[in-house]
C-alpha cells in the first residue's frame, strides 16, 4: 500500500471532552478485530492466489491451529473439541498438509517467501503425541518452508499434555515459548472453572518444561472465579512467580454463551465487575513491584528474558497465515477462516468437514477490511499496547491523525481519564487506568458494520 503524502504541518483536531455515560469495565476481550462472529460465508468463494498475489510476502507469520483437547474448561469458547476417536488426529493433519501445500502453491514463488515467526495453538497443540507434533514440525518447515530454528516459536500446552516427550520434540525443532495454561494453583478454585487438576501435577508439568530449557516460559492465569479471595489470588501469583517465568498473563474470567459455566451461573452484575476490577489491579501491582513491566492489559514480562516470540499483538498484523480448521488468515484486504462455532456437536462436524476437504485454494468464511476499518484495526492493535500508538507510524500509512479519523471515541477517552495526559504529542498512550478498562475500550471503537454483524450472528 502506498501511504498518502502528510501535510506540512500536521495539527491534531482537539480532544473536547464530554460527559461520559456509564460503561462496563469487562465487555469484550478484544483479541482480534473484527471479530469471527463478524464473518460470513464469501461469495465466489475468491481463490487465495488471487487474495496474495500483490501481497508483501518478506515476513509473514504463521500460525497452526490443533482443535482438540484432553477437557474442556467451563469458561472455555474457543474452537475445540474434547478428545479424539481412533485416527482422527492422523486425518487432522493430513487435511493440514494438503491445506499447507495448496497455501504455499498459492503464494507463488515470484518472490521471496519468509516467515518471521510462527505458532502452534488451539485447542491444546500438545494434544498430539510426540510423533505427531514432529509431523506438524514438519508441514510447518517442509510445506510451508518456514525456518523453526530461525524464527520465534511459541506453541500453547496444558499441564495435563506438558510430557516430557513432547517438549523434548518442541525444544529440538526450535520453540523458544511455551504458554502454560495454569488458571489458578488454588484446587478449590481450578474446580469451580470446571477445570479439574491438581496443583501437585501443575508444578510437575512446570518443573519438566524448565528441564526442556525453553527460553521463554508463559503463565496463564485467571481472576474473577467465584469463591477466589484476594488471598486465593495472591497464593496464585506468588506459585507462578516462584518458577520466576518469563512472561505471565493476568486474564479475567468471562462467562460466555454456550460454555459450561454458562449453564451454571450468569454473571452480570456490578459487584462481579468490581471484584474483578480489584483482582486485576492487586495483581498488576503485585506484578510491578516484583520487576515486571506490563506490555498490555493481561500481559507481564520480566525485563532481561530471552527475545520475545509472537504475542496476540504480534499474531493479529497483515500477513498472517493461518492453517488449521480454527485459524485465521489476514490479507491487507480479507481477514478469513473456516466456520466457527462453539457447540461441541457444531465443531465435531466442522473438523470432520475439514478433514474431508480435499480442495484448500480458496477462502469460505471471512470479512473484508476497507480503509476505516484498517484505521481501526490499527488503533486498537497499538491503542491496548501499554507502549500506546507513534503517532508517525498512523500518518505514515494513513495520512491523517487519529484524532481526525476517530475524534469523538478519542474525546470519551480522554473525559473518562483513559489516555495518557503525560505522554509527549508524538504518542498516543492510554493511561494506567486506560489500561485497566482496555476490554471496554477495544469495543468502543468497533464500527457500527461490525457491530451489526456481530449482533445478527446466532450462536451455535
Amino acid at each position: 500500500m502506498t501511504a498518502p503524502a502528510a501535510p506540512a504541518a500536521p495539527v491534531p483536531v482537539p480532544l473536547t471532552p464530554a460527559a461520559p455515560r456509564a460503561v462496563r469495565p469487562y465487555e469484550s476481550y478484544v483479541y482480534a478485530y473484527p471479530h469471527k462472529t463478524a464473518y460470513r460465508p464469501l461469495p465466489g468463494r475468491p481463490a487465495l492466489r488471487e487474495l496474495w498475489r500483490d501481497e508483501p510476502k518478506h515476513a509473514l507469520s504463521l500460525y497452526l491451529h490443533i482443535p482438540f483437547c484432553e477437557v474442556r474448561c467451563g469458561f472455555c469458547n474457543l474452537f475445540t473439541r474434547i478428545g479424539a476417536p481412533e485416527g482422527l488426529t492422523g486425518r487432522y493433519l493430513d487435511a493440514l498438509d494438503r491445506q499447507a501445500a495448496a497455501v504455499r502453491e498459492a503464494l507463488g514463488d515470484d518472490g521471496p517467501v519468509r516467515f518471521a515467526n510462527a505458532a502452534f495453538g488451539g485447542g491444546t497443540p500438545t494434544f498430539l503425541t510426540a510423533d505427531e507434533l514432529d509431523r506438524l514440525c514438519d508441514i510447518a518447515e517442509l510445506r510451508m518452508g518456514a525456518d523453526l530454528r530461525a524464527v520465534p516459536l511459541s506453541v500453547e500446552a496444558s499441564p495435563a499434555t506438558a510430557t516430557a516427550d513432547r517438549l523434548a520434540v518442541l525444544a529440538e525443532r526450535g520453540a523458544t515459548r511455551l504458554s502454560l495454561g495454569v488458571q489458578s494453583f488454588v484446587e478449590e478454585e481450578a474446580r469451580a472453572a470446571v477445570r479439574p487438576q491438581r496443583r501437585a501435577d501443575v508444578e510437575a508439568a512446570l518443573g519438566r518444561i524448565r528441564e526442556a530449557r525453553i527460553p521463554v516460559l508463559n503463565i496463564d492465569l485467571i481472576y474473577g472465579i467465584d469463591g477466589q479471595t484476594p488471598a486465593g489470588w495472591r497464593a496464585s501469583l506468588d506459585a507462578a512467580l516462584a518458577w520466576e517465568p518469563e512472561e505471565l498473563y493476568l486474564y479475567p474470567l468471562y462467562v460466555r454463551p454456550l460454555t459450561g459455566l454458562s449453564r451454571r451461573t450468569a454473571h452480570t452484575d456490578r459487584e462481579w465487575d468490581e471484584q474483578r476490577l480489584a483482582l486485576y489491579r492487586q495483581g498488576r501491582d503485585h506484578l510491578l513491584a516484583q520487576g515486571y513491566e506490563q506490555v498490555s492489559m493481561r500481559m507481564f514480562r520480566r525485563p532481561g528474558a530471552a527475545p520475545r516470540g509472537p504475542d496476540d499483538h504480534a499474531c493479529q498484523t497483515d500477513g498472517m497465515i493461518g492453517l488449521g480448521c480454527g485459524a485465521r488468515s489476514y490479507t491487507s484486504a480479507l481477514h478469513y477462516s473456516f466456520d466457527y462455532a462453539v457447540d461441541m456437536g457444531q465443531i465435531r462436524a466442522i473438523v470432520d468437514a475439514y478433514t474431508a476437504t480435499a480442495d484448500f485454494g480458496s477462502a469460505v468464511h471471512g470479512r473484508y477490511v476497507d480503509g476505516d476499518e484498517a484505521r481501526r484495526r490499527h488503533l486498537l492493535q497499538s491503542l491496548l499496547q501499554a507502549q500506546g500508538l507513534p503517532v508517525a507510524d498512523y500518518r505514515a500509512r494513513f495520512g491523517t491523525h487519529p484524532s481526525e479519523d476517530f475524534p469523538a471515541e478519542l474525546a470519551d477517552f480522554a473525559a473518562r481519564g483513559w489516555l495518557d495526559g503525560t505522554a509527549p504529542d508524538a504518542l498516543l498512550r492510554l493511561s494506567p487506568e486506560g489500561l485497566a478498562h482496555s476490554d471496554a475500550l477495544g469495543p468502543a471503537l468497533f464500527s457500527p458494520a461490525v457491530r451489526a454483524a456481530m449482533a445478527a450472528y446466532a450462536p451455535k
